[in-house]
Formats: C-alpha cells, structure tokens, sequence
C-alpha cells in the first residue's frame, strides 16, 4: 500500500501529525475544552427556525460577505468587551482556525516567519508550517507567562511577520496582561520597520472565562493588532465551527484576498446568528463554568498538585513523574483529560459539577495510589 512518505508533499510537512486529541467513549470526556452545557431548549428552536428560513434559499448562494452576522458579532463585542466596534472591523470565518489560516495566507507565507511563545496553542505552528510561514518559538518563564526581555530580544533577532500572543493561554490557562501586549506590539514594529512593521494576533478564543478584561480595547489606533475568538467555547457552540477577528478595517480587506467564495454557509449564518440572540443565557453558562474552575484549581491544591493558575476554561496540573502514565491511571478510571506534552503536567477541561467530581475522585484515587 502507498504511505504517505510515498506522496510528493512538502518537505515541511513529513514525518509530522495532524492535531487532534483522542475521542475515547468514557464516562466523563475531559480533554477537548468543550462547553459541557447543551445548548437552551429556546436556543434550539430559533436555531430551528433559522435554518428554515435559509433552507427555502439553498438553492442561491449565502451572503459572501456575511454582513447580518458581522454586524451581530460588533455589536456583541461593542457590549461585552469595552470598545465601540463596526461592521468593518470584524470578519469571521469556520472556526478561529480558519481565521488564523486567513491572517497566515495573507501576512505569511513562503520566506515569512511567524513566532510564538510556547507552550502555547500547538495550531499557530501547525497552521503556519501549513501556509509555508516558517516557524520560531518563543521563551516563556518557569511559571508560563511570557518573559518580555526575553521576548523583545527575540523578535528583535528574528524580526518576525506575525506574531502569536494567546490570552488566556492553551495549554497552561495563563492570561497576558495588556501591558506584556503593548510591549511585544511595539518590539514587532520596530523589528520590521523597514516593512510596514509586523501583524501581531492576540488569540483570545477563551476570553470570556477570564478573570481580565478582554485585550480588545487594545486595537484601536493599532492597525497592525489583531484579536481573535471563537464561538466554540463560551457559546458551547464547537459543532458550529465559528470564528471571528476584530482589527482595523484593513486587516480585513486584506483578508478577503485569500478567502474562498462564500466560505461561511447560508445554515452557519443562521445558527450563529441565532445564538447570538441568546447571548445572556449562554453567558450565563460560562459565569458557572468559571466557578467550577476555580473549584477545581482549589480542590486539585489541595489534594497536593501543582496547578497552573487559569484564566480558561481548563487547568494544568501536576506534577507527574510520568504524565502519560497518570493520563492513563485517570482514564481507567472513566476519566479523560488531555496529555498535551507539557512535561510532567496533564489539562483536564472544566464539566459540570457531577463530572467534575467524578475527575476529583479519581484523581483521589490516583494520588493515593502514587503514595502507597
């Protein structure tokens, strides 16, 4: 049978893997950052309803540019997020991974450089090496924020094209503070001064669980600083696959170059914009998520773990001598939580409170046999 190592693909591209977490049937499923809340019984119906509108026009193309719901999405950032937005300012696309992908075809690219500040979200290299944007990774100190003097020095040495700030932080659920932003803006400006400066893109795809502001506020009267989300997380909507930036009107004019005709469907529009008007309730979800992090930041102390201060959904914890060996003491236990690579640490997502306990219990169990 022909392998893959038997196909002409990019030379970047061999012996590599594709992202991905393991989709194990467990009891408790705690590894992908999911909202673990079913979407509202009236949520559901208006989605209903949407789609039906749109099904009587499939035959037609959707709105290319998705104006309805990018007018939507400014104004949800407008009121939740502390900067007057517009339409002009905000683009979306198939999940912020999309999003990410657009800003790399355009800014990237061959004979570019991307840089970020790892451990970090594994997608912002993936999606690089993907557009042949070459990739550097970044410092980051003992306790996972980013070390500025280290940081500056490197995009000063590197001088790259765009640069990756993910707030809060996946893996570690470290969120960056806005002056650690402004510097790093300001180091990528003058690193590629002699080129109109550099694109530098704040992931904040779990800003609403954190303790923060959002670091939108920081693009205005910055036209190289992008911000991006999802609506995977807060809206518990990851099996609608949306995404969205907000930046200078530019950036995306600029990224309506490289995007595919009539990239967002008619039934996608219609979905996302039926969530946005349930945007309380749904917010409603994450000011319970975000009670159950902490809970488990306290609880997992207090069963004597290092654990990562998080400002996510999710949270590091450890340390193990073996960190695959306790992913697997948990998931015979009925529990999955994500080993990602970060030595000696494993991220579980924060569930509802009947799984959580189930995690806790288990890791419990885990703590008492490791003692024995």
């Amino acid at each position: 049978m022909t392998g893959i190592d038997d196909l002409p693909i990019r030379d970047e591209l061999r012996g590599k893997s594709p992202y991905g977490a393991p989709q194990l049937e467990v009891p408790v499923r705690l590894n992908t950052n999911e909202n673990p809340y079913p979407l509202p019984e009236p949520l559901v119906a208006r989605i209903a309803e949407r789609v039906t509108e749109a099904a009587r026009n499939l035959n037609r193309y959707p709105d290319r540019d998705a104006v309805e719901l990018r007018t939507e999405l400014a104004r949800y950032l407008s009121r939740t997020a502390g900067l007057e937005v517009g339409v002009a300012q905000v683009w979306a696309a198939n999940g912020s991974n999309e999003v990410l992908q657009q800003l790399l075809q355009t800014f990237g690219g061959p004979g570019r450089t991307a840089i970020g500040f790892e451990p970090s979200y594994s997608m912002h290299a993936l999606i690089s090496r993907g557009t042949g944007t070459g990739w550097i990774s970044g410092p980051r100190n003992a306790d996972f924020t980013i070390d500025v003097d280290a940081a500056r020095k490197a995009i000063a040495e590197h001088r790259p094209d765009v640069v990756f700030i993910t707030s809060p932080n996946n893996p570690t659920g470290t969120a960056v503070a806005a002056e650690t932003v402004l510097a790093l803006y300001e180091a990528a400006q003058r690193a590629r001064a002699d080129a109109a400066g550099a694109l530098v893109v704040v992931d904040e795809a779990y800003g609403e669980f954190s303790h923060r502001p959002s670091l939108l506020p920081l693009i205005e009267g910055r036209p190289r600083l992008v911000l991006s989300r999802t609506m995977s997380k807060a809206f518990g909507a990851a099996g609608l696959r949306l995404g969205y930036l907000a930046a200078d009107p530019a950036v995306v004019d600029a990224v309506q170059l490289v995007r595919l005709p009539y990239h967002l469907s008619a039934v996608t529009q219609a979905t996302a914009l039926a969530a946005l008007e349930h945007t309380d309730t749904l917010l409603g979800y994450v000011e319970a998520l975000k009670a159950e992090r902490d809970r488990l930041v306290s609880e997992l102390r207090t069963l004597g773990c290092e654990v990562t201060d998080s400002d996510a959904n999710f949270v590091q914890f450890g340390r193990f001598e073996d960190a695959h060996a306790a992913w697997q003491g948990l998931l015979d236990r009925g529990v999955l939580v994500r080993d990602n690579g970060v030595p000696g640490r494993l991220r579980v997502t924060a569930g509802t409170p009947a799984e959580n306990d189930a995690f806790l219990d288990a890791v419990r169990e885990l703590m008492k046999e490791k003692s024995a």
